[in-house]
């Protein structure tokens, strides 16, 4: 019995390592491809608008696909669905590695974000399964987390190293070994799920109406930086907004609601999620701003700026492991809003980050970011997961993670907007003003195009201009994480005063059978208690 029990714990570990692979490779996708752009508009021949529908076709088929994939989880089973997923997007990624036209890539790319919007809610919502205990299901829940985060300097350090030595299409061709290795452990570890329940079914007006919504607002942010407040960009809101209320107003009526939203009257699931969209919305916003100026002012290529955010990542990592192990004595509702503040702490210090000169600094300031993020976000996670009933854990992880990708996109619309006003303000009264109007405007642009216009020019004109646009850029970078580390604030008292605290020994409460198992599958594995 011991040794059984012993095979049991391994094989449920094993399980999470595949599980967190899954995660990994999306990760890894989002952050390579960032790197990749340029290699991609010269190899293609790509233009601006295409290399943003590159990457917008892949965000905009995720919010389309997360609330459906999410409840037909529940209803075919996770671990079923979670395969599907997984080999879906194992196949793009291979053949989005051989196509040769940007249509083609695109198409491709909205592909590789529908098996996406399978894995990141589904890989989260076995979990409870698997690890049925409180202390151990918020450590599996770090490792996943921290897994994902992972491809923040993983993926422009192999980018950087694959575009060197292999053809564009090794970006994508990655993720094909990755997620069948993925694939193999979950099939071969994770548990059969229990079958639908009585005689629910898809619901396939909701499911419609939800695409609609969310892929209509998702662009609607998209375009806003680019395109301002026109006409197209308050249609696509206005009509997402529309789209969603009546969504809303059939989840209400509707005999198998594609979400409960009767979730949101659970503190739980309501302020975690808050807390998991706002902690997301300032680390994504936060890096849109920071890699521009780790690469154009602080002159550092692909690779070294993925070595650069290590710091951020470690502290992530150590924060993480030592509030798992000590989660059974702490509180999430006094934790989380202690790793917000920490984040905002470190966006603080970033504000003060100076335009020229060294590393110093910045490093320090992405370390405590980093170090916030590890406390804030694995627990923000499994506060909303703890509090899901077992028949629809996966809609509403679906629910969550839907979220959250509204938030991801609002964050570099919100800062970038920011930045960009800043950066045209700051950058109007220098040099940018005697160059010839083609060239201020491209300069005013962004700071890429600004040292791309002080290269053309005489040595000492072009190195004022550099200057200036790297001051204007620090500017409109110091008022963007002054307005993040405001939001993390805010955020982090509300939780403090709305998130619920934790029962009188519940770490230490185990389920009492099935009928507690939140993650729909068999806690059949005999996953005895950790």
């Amino acid at each position: 019995m011991p040794e059984n029990t012993a095979r049991t714990r391994r094989s449920r570990w094993w399980a999470l390592a595949a599980l967190s692979l899954s995660l990994l490779a999306v990760g890894l996708d989002t952050y390579i491809l960032s790197t990749a752009l340029p290699t991609l508009s010269a190899a293609l021949g790509a233009s601006t608008s295409q290399l943003q529908w590159i990457t917008d076709a892949y965000t905009l088929a995720m919010a389309a696909v997360l609330l459906p994939a999410g409840q037909l989880g529940d209803l075919l089973g996770r671990r079923t669905l979670l395969l599907a997923g997984l080999a879906l997007f194992g196949a793009a990624s291979i053949i989005t590695s051989q196509v040769h036209t940007v249509a083609e890539l695109i198409e491709m790319r909205a592909v590789m974000g529908a098996g996406a919007a399978v894995i990141l809610p589904l890989s989260i919502s076995v979990l409870p399964g698997l690890f049925p205990g409180e202390a151990e299901r918020r450590r599996a829940v770090a490792v996943t987390t921290i897994c994902t985060m992972l491809g923040m300097p993983a993926g422009p350090l192999l980018a950087g190293w694959m575009l060197t030595h292999f053809a564009w299409g090794s970006v994508f061709l990655i993720n094909g070994p990755v997620a069948a290795l993925s694939l193999a452990g979950v099939a071969l570890l994770v548990p059969r799920g229990q079958g639908p329940a009585g005689s629910a079914r898809l619901d396939l007006a909701g499911a419609l109406l939800s695409a609609a919504g969310l892929t209509a607002v998702v662009y609607g942010i998209i375009q806003q930086p680019d395109h301002g407040w026109d006409p197209a960009v308050l249609a696509s809101l206005a009509g997402g907004g529309l789209a969603l209320a009546g969504f809303a107003a059939r989840q209400l009526r509707a005999a198998s609601p594609l979400v409960d939203l009767r979730l949101f009257a659970n503190r739980g699931f309501t302020w975690g999620s808050v807390a998991f969209a706002v902690v997301s919305f300032a680390m994504t916003g936060v890096l849109f701003v920071l890699t521009p100026y780790l690469q154009l002012v602080q002159d550092a290529d692909a690779q070294l700026t993925g070595l650069r955010l290590l710091p951020m990542i470690g502290a992530m990592l150590v924060s993480a492991t030592v509030i798992s192990k000590s989660s059974a004595r702490l509180e999430a509702r006094l934790v989380i809003p202690a790793g917000m503040l920490v984040s905002a702490a470190g966006l603080a210090v970033l504000s003060r980050a100076p335009a020229g000169g060294g590393y110093g600094l910045p490093a320090l300031a992405i370390a405590v970011l980093g170090a916030g993020l590890g406390l804030a976000l694995p627990l923000s996670a499994d506060a909303v997961l703890a509090t899901l009933p077992a028949r629809t854990a996966g809609a509403g992880n679906a629910l969550n993670r839907a979220i959250q990708r509204v938030a991801v996109c609002l964050a570099p619309a919100v800062l970038g907007s920011i930045l960009n006003g800043t950066y045209r303000a700051r950058l109007a009264g220098t040099p940018v003003a005697d160059l010839p109007r083609g060239e201020r405007g491209a300069a005013t642009s962004s700071i890429a195009a600004a040292h791309a216009v002080a290269r053309r020019l005489p040595a000492g004109v072009g190195r004022a201009l550099a200057a200036a646009a790297d001051h204007a850029y620090r500017s409109g970078m110091v008022r963007s994480a002054v307005i993040g580390a405001v939001v993390l604030a805010a955020g982090a008292l509300l939780v403090m005063l709305f998130l619920p605290g934790r029962e009188p020994g519940a770490a230490d409460r185990e389920p009492a059978g099935p009928a507690s198992d939140t993650s729909g599958i068999q806690p059949a594995m005999g996953c005895p208690d950790g």
